[in-house]
C-alpha cells in the first residue's frame, strides 16, 4: 500500500510539480523514513490510517536519534506534502500532518559537526608526536562508528577486526554490539599500534585497551573532552563540541544521507532494541553495506 502511493508520490512530484530528480529522491526519502519506523515499531498501518499522535511519535523517535531540528522540520515538509498529495488524490479526507510542528525540545540538542570541520580538527593535530597519532585514531574511531565516550575509553584490541572492518563495543548495561568502522579509521589505529602504542611501557589491567595514556593506562573519559574541545578551539570552531557531539554527527550524517533508520539505531545501541532482536532482523554484511553507502568517510576518495 505505501509503495503504491509513493510511486504515485514520485510521478507528482516530477509531472505537476516539475522537481528535479535529486529534490523528489529528498522527499521521497522522508517518507521512506516515516515507513522505516512503523516497521520499527510493528506499527501495520495505512498511509490513510495514520494519525497525528503517529507522526509526532515519529520525530520524536528522529529527536531521540539525535537529529537536529532543521533536519527534522525538512522531514515533516516532506511529511505533509506526501499528504497533501493523497489529499488531492482523495485518498483520504483530511491531513493528519496539517498540525505537526517540530517538538518543543526541553534541551537543546547537541551541535553537529559537518565532515569539512571534522577534517579541520584533525589537522591540527602534530602527527609527528606520539598524542598526535593516537588523537587522530579517537577522532576518527568515534565519528565512523558513532561510540559513546565511555565506549571509546573501553575499546579493547582484541575487539577490532582489521580483515572484517568491525569492532565489538561494549555499551551500557553490559550489551555488546557489532558496528562496522571505516577503512580510514582502521589504518590510523594501526599506525597509531605500530608507531606509539607498542612502544610504551603499558600498566596492569590495561594490555588490551586501545587508547592509552602517556603513563601507559587507560585514557579518561575527560580526558577525550579535553582533546576534542582544544581541537575545535585551534580550528576556530564556535559550536559547543563534547565526544557525544561526535557520535551525533555520525547518526545525523547517516540518516541525511538516507541510511535505513533500524540500522542506524542498531549501530548507535540505543536501549529500544536489545542486541538478541536486533540481531535476529539485521545481518552484519547489510550494516556495513549501510555505512559503506552513507557515511560521508567511506564515501570519501
Amino acid at each position: 500500500m505505501w509503495q503504491t502511493y509513493l510511486k504515485g508520490f514520485q510521478v507528482y512530484l516530477q509531472l505537476e510539480r516539475s522537481l528535479q530528480a535529486n529534490s523528489i529522491e529528498a522527499y521521497v526519502h522522508d517518507v521512506e523514513k516515516l515507513i522505516q519506523y512503523l516497521a520499527i515499531e510493528n506499527l501495520n498501518i495505512a498511509p490513510d490510517e495514520i494519525k497525528l499522535a503517529n507522526l509526532r511519535q515519529f520525530i520524536a523517535y528522529l529527536n531521540k536519534l539525535g537529529l537536529e531540528a532543521n533536519s527534522q522540520a525538512r522531514i515533516i515538509s516532506g511529511i505533509k506534502a506526501f499528504y497533501k498529495y493523497l489529499l488531492m488524490e482523495d485518498e483520504i479526507k483530511q491531513s493528519p500532518a496539517e498540525l505537526l510542528e517540530a517538538p518543543k525540545l526541553s534541551r537543546k540538542l547537541p551541535d553537529v559537526l559537518e565532515v569539512h570541520e571534522i577534517d579541520v580538527m584533525v589537522a591540527q593535530l602534530n602527527l609527528n608526536k606520539p598524542e598526535g597519532l593516537r588523537n587522530k585514531a579517537i577522532v576518527e574511531t568515534m565519528f565512523s562508528c558513532g561510540l559513546r565516550v565511555s565506549e571509546a575509553t573501553e575499546l579493547k584490541i582484541s575487539c577490532i577486526s582489521f580483515e572484517e572492518m568491525y569492532i565489538k563495543v561494549t555499551g551500557k548495561g553490559n550489551k555488546e554490539r557489532l558496528v562496522p568502522i571505516s577503512l580510514s579509521a582502521l589504518q590510523i589505529i594501526d599506525l597509531y599500534q605500530k608507531e606509539v602504542r607498542n612502544h610504551q611501557n603499558v600498566k596492569t589491567g590495561s594490555n588490551d585497551i586501545l587508547f592509552l595514556n602517556r603513563r601507559g593506562g587507560k585514557l579518561s573519559r575527560v580526558m577525550i573532552f579535553y582533546i576534542l574541545k582544544d581541537l575545535a578551539l585551534a580550528a576556530g570552531i564556535q559550536k559547543s563540541i563534547s565526544p557525544h557531539t561526535l557520535r551525533h554527527s555520525f547518526a545525523t550524517s547517516l540518516v541525511e544521507a538516507g541510511a535505513d533508520l533500524r540500522a542506524v539505531q542498531q549501530m548507535l545501541g540505543h536501549e529500544s532494541i536489545t542486541t538478541t532482536e536486533i540481531y535476529t532482523h539485521l545481518d552484519r554484511e547489510y550494516l556495513r553495506d549501510v555505512v559503506s553507502q552513507f557515511h560521508p568517510r567511506s564515501r570519501r576518495k
